[in-house]
């Protein structure tokens, strides 16, 4: 740096917005903890702390030496950060500061990436139990039965690959496997076909298998899944009555202590199972995935599910993204391309980049048939469009008239938005406003959604909500006189296990004919019954006719109003506008300003980590 920080020097720092109050006490803490006046292990520590509350793992300190600090396109010249080979000296000599395997605070390894010793801790045990369970293959695997599993199973194809039956074999065989895919692709169709082969190849004993989501709202939409699908399957009754009927949050799959951090089954207590299934495994962040591998006994199968292109975590890390190498291409090995052969009956090309020694390129499928959209869907072309980061595209297909299903318009001022949100709101929303029957209000309230990028400001999900009350209120289509009214949806926020309410649940509240027409709010169940709570028994929770594009995950509504901000915020990147995008099952309308989104779409989340690195030898 230009000078040692002084109490001058942070008030300067933390009034820019370049770092926050706890990044400024950590940093204090760890200059405290080294006994000696360093202002190089100070901005070490603020910037590490920043690092993994912007959802990084850890600081790559080769990306900014020798540069001034920056945040959200703020520039303070006055501060800059030191020479790498400076900075790793001074760090290393600290006693805060150790290499991987000491025991300190802070962890920089021969890369020059520092981490927070949790963050390494839960990295590096992630990184040797994957490695752990590539390495080695499921034993005692009956391949003949596999194989007439998979022809009962699957259609023969007309000599294009399989890949979801590519994927049902890799289930079977491999101790660790990833199935990625955009929606529409057959994910959670696919996991009762799996189950059914695992159980088929343990007929003589039960096979303990586990369902787990990140979220209550993802748990029941894979029990509906695999309900409507295991009743087509052509296998005996026996195994159908064998595949799990129950999916729980992760959360409540390890036993989660109230006040803790810590899980009933980890590494020590391991959970009873044999395989263990993750959907919309995007959604888990680093912490909670390393402790989910850890808790899995290593001869048991750990099955993920999701789509590596969507949004990663709101917490620390981009783990499914990093498992799977997103935006690199890379192949299968020729043992892997002369199994599928043999077993599956696919011919698979066994074009492998690089050697990486563990076989993990053999443990991950890509699903590319979009059973959803047609070839002529714009949602699917503007999806693949703003995937690869063709914003020229993009921006071409959405404002083109080719499709039916897609629209462009221009950002309203925030001053007449109400006004122009008019008609769409009244024309969605009327009729679950209409509907009586609370399964019925439900289903029709979950046919749209408007989603933004951000929660705060002209074009966020608080003041959309406002926007919506107010213009159904002077429609006389609701009452909006109290807290709670009559027909309002609610979204909650924060888990609640003993109401086995769940964070993303979406309730209306409704007058209830069997309590005297007091107010309840109605939810909708995993087994498809309605559940009924008082409105104050309710955990921490928010009106949802507008909701943000995370809180979308694992959901999908047959029409979108995608809303992005009228400037350029850091959450805008082309895995949000791909998010948003594919929540929509029938057709999806984009409002924004044309420079805001070619520059989301050209954006990619850039999440540091080490992980990648470890798995695949980059």
């Amino acid at each position: 740096m230009t000078n040692s920080v002084g109490p001058k020097d942070i008030k300067r720092l933390q009034a820019g917005g370049i770092f926050s109050e706890i990044d400024i006490h950590f940093a204090k803490l760890m200059t405290g903890l080294s006994e000696k006046e360093n202002p190089e292990v100070f901005l070490a520590a603020a910037l590490v702390s920043r690092a993994t509350g912007e959802g990084n793992i850890c600081l790559d300190l080769s990306t900014i030496e020798g540069k001034p600090l920056k945040a959200d396109g703020l520039t303070m010249d006055v501060f800059i950060c030191p020479k790498l080979e400076q900075w790793r000296k001074e760090l290393i000599s600290s006693n805060v500061v150790g290499r991987p395997g000491d025991y300190t605070p802070l962890v920089l390894d021969g890369q020059s990436r520092l981490y927070l010793y949790r963050y390494w801790q839960y990295e590096k045990a992630l990184a040797d139990n994957i490695e752990a369970r590539v390495s080695k293959e499921i034993e005692g695997v009956n391949f003949p039965l596999l194989k007439d599993g998979l022809s009962r199973l699957f259609s023969p194809t007309q000599g294009d690959i399989d890949w979801q039956k590519i994927s049902a074999f890799l289930s079977v065989t491999k101790k660790f496997c990833v199935i990625s895919g955009g929606p529409g692709t057959g994910k959670t169709t696919v996991i009762a076909k799996i189950l059914s082969l695992i159980l088929e190849q343990n007929k003589n004993s039960e096979a303990r298998i586990a369902l787990a989501t990140p979220t209550g709202k993802a748990a029941m939409r894979l029990q509906e899944a695999i309900k409507k699908t295991k009743e087509k399957l052509p296998v005996s009754d026996f195994i159908k009555e064998g595949i799990v009927g129950e999916a729980s949050t992760i959360h409540r799959l390890l036993g989660a202590l109230p006040g803790s951090p810590y899980f009933r089954y980890n590494a020590e207590n391991p959970l009873p199972v044999d395989a263990v299934v993750v959907d919309e495994a995007s959604m888990v962040d680093l912490a909670l995935m390393s402790k989910l591998v850890q808790a899995v006994p290593r001869d048991a199968r750990i099955i993920l599910l999701g789509d590596k292109d969507q949004l990663a975590s709101i917490e620390a890390g981009a783990v499914l993204g990093d498992i799977c190498d997103s935006g690199r291409v890379h192949g299968f090995s020729q043992y892997f391309s002369d199994m599928t052969k043999k077993v599956v009956s696919n011919q698979i090309d066994s074009i492998v980049r690089g050697d990486t020694g563990s076989r993990i390129q053999d443990c991950m499928v890509q699903l590319r048939k979009n059973y959803r959209f047609g070839i002529h869907s714009g949602i699917a072309g503007l999806s693949k469009a703003v995937n690869k980061g063709d914003s020229g595209l993009a921006l071409g297909i959405l404002k083109g008239s080719e499709y039916d299903d897609i629209s462009w318009r221009p950002l309203p001022a925030s001053n007449i938005l109400g006004s122009v949100l008019r008609d769409s709101v009244i024309q969605a929303y009327k009729p679950y406003l209409s509907a009586t029957d609370p399964l019925k209000k439900l289903y029709l309230f979950n046919k749209f959604r408007i989603l933004c990028a951000l929660r705060k400001g002209p074009y966020g999900v608080f003041t959309l909500n406002l926007l919506v009350e107010q213009i159904l209120s002077e429609k006389n289509l609701i009452d909006k006189g109290k807290r709670w009214y009559r027909d309002s949806p609610v979204m909650i926020t924060k888990n609640d296990y003993s109401l086995g309410l769940f964070n993303g649940d979406i309730g209306i509240i409704m007058s209830d004919s069997d309590s005297d027409n007091e107010l309840r709010v109605f939810f909708l169940s995993s087994n498809g019954n309605l559940r009924k709570f008082s409105p104050s028994r309710l955990p921490e929770h928010e009106t949802v006719y507008a909701m943000t594009v995370h809180k979308s995950q694992g959901s999908e509504f047959d029409k979108v109003l995608l809303i992005l901000p009228e400037n350029q915020a850091p959450v805008l990147t082309r895995e949000l506008i791909y998010t948003g995008i594919t929540r929509a099952k029938k057709s999806v309308e984009v409002w924004g300003r044309e420079g805001v989104f070619l520059e989301s779409v050209n954006r990619r989340i850039e999440r540091t980590s080490g992980l990648r690195d470890i798995l695949w030898g980059n």
